[in-house]
């Protein structure tokens, strides 16, 4: 019988045993070092810039029979460059130095920067036939362009011939991108309409708020699926800045697409802020993309909140004004000239 319950009596010791070692483990601190989880909620993210279509803090109001409404205001951003009678960028002007309209109502510039900050950048490359004699010299420029850029920009590479297609997705990797611009040759029609609409396509990967395209290209478009009307929309409804470098013949090209590609590149630059740099020296090609470069690096962000806050989604257009300092010379500021409101 005693030798029966002996096993018992050791069981249960044994879980007496663990018992105890339980105990003074939870009573024993972590060692030195050891990191613990936060009980609280998660530390505040940093403060980033407001977004071109950032929203204000919200309002809310209360209707007659009590239950609150709640309202949104929106703010409009708009990138600007200033250029002097030369063409070289004025850089250190102030935020009361710009004047800002809606519609032909002056708004009130509520944000106001002129940082470098990174850009997502699209680089929209003729491959066409047409550009057999000008690649070389082309492709320099866009290595330029690259390499004269704000180091944390990131690229993409599109190029276009009888029809477009994307090369290399975002990257910051410079080398890569010169590598993939050697191995490509110029040949086919011209699909410029497909290449910018693959451009603006791909911006809704970008990780920066500001974007910009580059189109390096001799013509006008002869073989795209979209038309103008849908590009001309597209860029209307895209948050994008546009530059473009053209190379075109002297003569105006032999056909009536050629002939209308300046006043194509000239109208899309110039509703989004961009600028269009007609080449008339193949050896500029550098020169003229290190500027572009660096107009994108030097330019001031102006921010309003609309004082016409019906949401009609209808397009509303932008101009902005400058009130230089005493002693400047006429400046010349490009900006974009409209925009689409919400509720579109």
């Amino acid at each position: 019988m005693q030798a029966a319950k002996e096993p018992a009596r050791r069981r249960k010791l044994a879980a007496l045993c663990v018992a105890l070692c339980a105990l003074l483990a939870c009573a024993v601190p972590p060692p030195a070092g050891a990191q613990e989880l936060p009980a609280g909620p998660e530390s505040p993210k940093p403060a980033q810039s407001p977004s071109p279509t950032a929203k204000s803090p919200q309002k809310t109001k209360n209707l007659p029979s009590g239950k609150p409404i709640t309202t949104r205001t929106q703010m409009t951003l708009v990138n600007a460059s200033v250029l002097d009678p030369l063409g070289r960028i004025v850089t250190g002007l102030r935020q009361d130095n710009f004047r800002i309209f809606e519609d032909g109502v002056e708004q009130e510039v509520v944000y106001f920067a002129s940082d470098d900050v990174p850009v997502s950048i699209g680089v929209i490359f003729d491959m066409s036939g047409s550009m057999t004699d000008k690649i070389e010299k082309s492709r320099r420029a866009a290595v330029q362009f690259f390499r004269t850029s704000n180091p944390q920009d990131e690229f993409f590479l599109v190029d276009f011939n009888d029809r477009a297609q994307l090369i290399t997705p975002f990257t910051d990797d410079v080398d890569q991108l010169q590598n993939q611009l050697m191995y490509t040759a110029a040949h086919g029609m011209t699909a410029l309409y497909d290449g910018v609409y693959l451009g603006l396509s791909q911006m809704r990967s970008a990780h920066h708020e500001r974007k910009a395209l580059l189109i390096l290209s001799d013509g006008g478009d002869n073989h795209s699926r979209y038309t103008e009307t849908d590009i001309r929309r597209f860029v209307q409804e895209s948050d994008v800045q546009i530059y473009a470098i053209g190379l075109f013949d002297p003569n105006g090209g032999p056909t009536p697409e050629e002939q209308h590609g300046p006043a194509l590149l000239s109208d899309l630059t110039e509703l989004t802020g961009g600028r269009l740099f007609v080449v008339q020296n193949l050896s500029d090609l550098p020169d003229i993309a290190t500027k572009i470069s660096m107009e994108l690096r030097n330019q001031y962000v102006l921010g309003y909140i609309p004082s016409d806050h019906l949401d009609t989604g209808k397009w509303r257009k932008i101009k902005v004004r400058l009130r230089p300092p005493r002693g400047l010379p006429p400046l010349t500021v490009y900006a974009k000239t409209g925009y689409y409101g919400p509720g579109r």
